[in-house]
């Protein structure tokens, strides 16, 4: 998948805000593909030519996958979550008038703080659902270590058999 493919489904994801732009998202794509590597135990690199993002596995460059692609925009949203809550901490120190009303008029503006609250709150779930995204990837790539046990001499299974009733095959209860 290309890196611009990415950043345009990160784009529409986020409702395309007028405050970025699908450019933007491909450059901080291009530039943090290290976070990626470091969250997902990968080697994933820039080509020169073609500025895309590739894995070389066994000799063959490989393009990212849906899998990191999805983690790859998650970390993303994260990015531009803390952006606005940066953007709401300026804003909010500086406005302090909440509610004006005069001659039977009023205006009430939206409190920064609380905006800024829901911000960090949105920030942290997406935080939470990157770190399970990270962990079900790890899960699934994982191979293991070593296998224990002989598995070359075949056992004997009697599945007719059920035991004295209190103990069924090989298991044993510790008491």
């Amino acid at each position: 998948m290309k890196v611009v493919d990415i950043a345009e489904e990160t784009f529409r994801e986020l409702g395309e805000p007028s405050t970025i732009s699908v450019p933007a998202i491909a450059t901080w794509l291009r530039n943090n593909i290290g976070g990626l590597n470091n969250a997902l135990n990968t080697e994933f690199e820039i080509d020169a030519t073609s500025l895309e993002i590739e894995q070389e596995v066994d000799k063959k460059q490989v393009e990212i996958n849906e899998y990191e692609t999805f983690i790859f925009k998650r970390m993303y949203v994260i990015h531009y979550y803390e952006l606005l809550i940066r953007q709401s901490a300026g804003a909010a120190s500086t406005d302090t008038v909440v509610e004006v009303s005069q001659d039977g008029m009023r205006v009430r503006k939206a409190n920064k703080l609380a905006v800024m609250k829901e911000l960090t709150n949105t920030k942290k779930e997406e935080s939470d659902a990157l770190f399970k995204a990270i962990n079900f990837y790890k899960t699934n790539k994982a191979k293991p270590r070593q296998v224990a046990g002989d598995d070359t001499v075949e056992g004997f299974y009697d599945p007719y058999y059920r035991g004295n009733g209190t103990e069924f095959y090989n298991r044993i209860r510790n008491y």
